[in-house]
């Protein structure tokens, strides 16, 4: 999308209140979905590992799971509209197109759009909310102002420091550093086994057993403050009375209110 001549550059009415809803019809469905949050869980621990290596700059681990999340919704576009995902996004921009289809599409390319800006902006929160329900799952892309929520835990980059501190003090502070990155990675491989836990191997595990999960996460920054926090999320067995039969925006659900109620973003979130 580098490359990309026209963009969505702020069009808050795409992720106003709105998820996409994706059907899990047959085991190869299954299947390709538990193997998509499989390789979420790596992400998260090829950050952990990039978070405890001290020869490793924050921003490096930082940028590598949110390049991750921009590749996996690039894939899920390819599967959703081919590689000319970016000109059916961009048809659906210039009032070309209102179908099914190119709606989903334009939710992701936005997403996909600001997340590759995360890198360099700082004091807003990425927030996706993942939730399965039995014949379905939802991807609900949500972003907030500000750079943390009550339940982050907090690590320190030295390399964006903008304020110098006196020699006596700098050992200190990039020891502090070093030990709340360590503690980080901590944090995020134990994140990492809960979204395992989470969304178990459909050849392995019985559908009532796997039929409902969830994951909320929020990752932010503030110059040289990093934040994160990943935690499971309840289901609302009644939100769909229909089945699931073809990929489709819905309204975001009671368990995106009910998130950024327990994150303290419900006053912060910006679509």
């Amino acid at each position: 999308m580098a490359g990309q001549q026209e963009r969505f550059n702020g069009d808050t009415r795409l992720l106003h209140q709105r998820a996409v809803r994706i059907p899990l019809p047959d085991m190869d469905a299954e299947r390709v979905f538990h193997e998509n949050m499989m390789t979420i869980a790596a992400a998260k621990e090829r950050k952990a590992d990039l978070l405890a290596d001290p020869d490793v700059p924050l921003l490096t681990a930082y940028e590598a799971e949110l390049d991750h999340a921009a590749e996996s919704f690039e894939r899920r576009l390819r599967q959703i509209a081919g590689d000319d995902y970016e000109e059916v996004a961009m048809a659906y921009s210039r009032g070309e197109r209102d179908d099914r289809i190119a709606e989903i599409v334009a939710y992701f390319v936005e997403g996909v759009w600001r997340i590759q800006q995360r890198t360099t902006v700082t004091d807003m929160v990425y927030t996706p909310l993942l939730v399965r329900y039995p014949d379905c799952f939802t991807v609900n892309i949500r972003f907030a102002s500000g750079h943390t929520t009550p339940k982050s835990i907090h690590y320190e980059s030295p390399e964006h420091a903008s304020e110098g501190l006196a020699d006596e003090y700098v050992e200190t502070y990039y020891e502090e550093s070093q030990y709340s990155q360590r503690q980080a990675a901590d944090y995020v491989r134990e994140a990492a086994a809960m979204i395992r836990e989470e969304f178990p191997d459909p050849d392995e595990t019985p559908l009532e057993e796997r039929n409902y999960g969830g994951i909320v996460s929020a990752e932010g920054r503030r110059g040289s403050v990093f934040s994160t926090v990943v935690e499971r999320v309840d289901p609302d067995p009644d939100r769909f009375l229909e089945p699931a039969t073809e990929p489709t925006l819905v309204e975001a659900g009671p368990e995106a209110r009910r998130t950024e109620r327990a994150l303290g973003l419900d006053d912060e979130i910006v679509y």
